[in-house]
């Protein structure tokens, strides 16, 4: 990359150090620098304007430059900048997002509590089952199952319970007391005439040989999302949270729900869990929570773990977890009116009328010769990209179909999320049906553009 040496570009390649992404090659291509956003759009250094086809990472629900939120923030920074919640201290805006997720999530939920990303979230979860079980005088029952291509964050704990080679490789993880069972990609891992229900049959007898092997009495909980997100967008075959969920209950284990991409309306429902049907125990949720614009998790959980935990801080005196932050009163103050906004306009609603043109814009791109499978739900999918759509064969050279279709999209003012060779829709909840067409049109495009001969490049 040729740039001014006193260039934001120049800069930022001498002094950032980015998440996920390779240094080296950064250090050549360098950044893509985004100045300001609004609605679906975001507008690069140079004045160009892109649909933000991932809303951000998963995230940004209302939509880039909502002022409301911006004011929500101002407001509480001028009123109470910061406090905690530590030894019986509160305020009011952790207060009253507490009630309201534990009144709208799913299930007989009792309690919330706050941290800043759904990676802190589910580390949390694992410690609350571990301590959960220690309490019960269960020591043993601590093995917690995942899923190979699951995603649930970065941390030790929660890269642990990720099913992506990359997120563990040199980290020396995953944990030993977190084991993986099969992803439920139906098209990927179907045997041939295994019918959807015969695939999540299978999966559910999987997940129990597991159980039994390890033994019941030490296997604790099963975490997974409704629908895989950064896995690929991989939505389940019929019948198999159902399947699961039986499963788990034979053998009192615990089921987290990580609902920090389908929480808030994406799968057309308020949540994924509502989508599928499941009961989960523990919901993990954050990203469209502040639709990122606060750093803000949380986890609500049921009256059931409530009670133990309670009941355990009294004999050794503190359920002792807690960050600085959280809680904080400025993200929550911001989550409360991005709730609000995403009730007003109906935002659940909107992803629910526009699932169907959505959903029948992707299908268009079914017959391309590289897309070996469209799925998705609501106003989220995915086309899978093959060298072969007869035997499913990747190509020669994983991730570069894929890396060269996002970034023939982003020329063509779009950004999508290149998972492999998997490309992922998930824009703002805010887009309009001229907005998906849009969106759309300039993926054709880009699609349009991709050598037919690139399978080997």
């Amino acid at each position: 990359m040729t740039a001014h040496p006193n260039s934001i570009a120049a800069r930022d390649i001498a002094y950032y150090f980015h998440p996920a992404t390779n240094a080296r090659r950064h250090e050549t291509v360098g950044p893509m620098v985004i100045e300001r956003g609004q609605g679906v759009h975001v507008y690069d250094d140079q004045g160009k304007e892109y649909i933000e086809g991932l809303a951000g990472l998963w995230s940004v629900a209302v939509g880039f430059g909502e002022e409301r939120l911006a004011k929500a923030a101002a407001a509480q920074m001028r009123k109470l900048p910061y406090y905690h919640s530590f030894s019986h201290k509160s305020h009011p805006s952790a207060i009253a997002l507490a009630e309201r997720l534990v009144r709208m999530a799913p299930g007989n939920m009792s309690k919330a509590h706050f941290t800043s990303s759904g990676s802190e979230a589910n580390d949390l979860a694992i410690k609350m089952i571990w301590y959960y079980n220690n309490a019960l005088g269960r020591p043993e029952k601590k093995k917690i199952i995942s899923r190979q291509r699951a995603y649930h964050g970065v941390s030790i704990a929660s890269a642990s319970l990720t099913g992506l080679p990359a997120f563990q490789r040199d980290f020396d993880l995953p944990l030993p007391m977190i084991h993986h069972v099969s992803c439920p990609s139906y098209w990927r891992f179907g045997a041939a005439g295994e019918s959807e229900e015969a695939f999540a049959s299978r999966l559910a007898k999987e997940l129990e040989d597991k159980i039994l092997a390890e033994g019941p009495e030490t296997v604790a909980a099963f975490f997974g999302e409704p629908v895989m997100g950064a896995g690929g967008v991989i939505t389940p075959p019929r019948t198999y949270w159902e399947k699961i969920q039986a499963v788990c209950r034979r053998h009192d284990i615990l089921i987290v729900a990580d609902e920090v991409i389908t929480g808030f309306g994406r799968t057309g429902k308020m949540f994924g869990s509502e989508t599928y049907d499941i009961t989960p125990d523990i919901l993990v949720v954050s990203k469209a929570l502040t639709s990122s614009y606060m750093p803000l998790s949380a986890l609500v959980f049921n009256d059931k773990i409530y009670q133990v935990l309670a009941d355990n801080s009294a004999k050794i005196g503190v359920f002792a977890h807690g960050f600085t932050a959280s809680g904080h009163p400025v993200a929550t103050a911001v989550a409360l009116e991005n709730l609000d906004i995403i009730e007003e306009r109906d935002l659940v609603g909107n992803a629910a009328r526009l699932a169907p043109q959505f959903q029948a814009r992707l299908k268009e791109f079914a017959g391309h010769p590289y897309v070996g499978e469209v799925r998705g739900i609501g106003l989220i999918g995915a086309l899978e990209l093959v060298a072969d759509k007869t035997t499913k064969a990747g190509f020669e050279k994983p991730g570069a179909v894929g890396a060269k279709v996002a970034e023939l999209a982003q020329e063509e003012g779009l950004i999508i999320r290149a998972i492999g060779d998997i490309i992922a829709f998930c824009p703002p909840l805010v887009i309009t049906a001229e907005e998906v067409g849009e969106l759309f049109d300039r993926f054709s495009r880009a699609l349009a553009r991709l050598p037919l001969d690139y399978r080997a490049a």
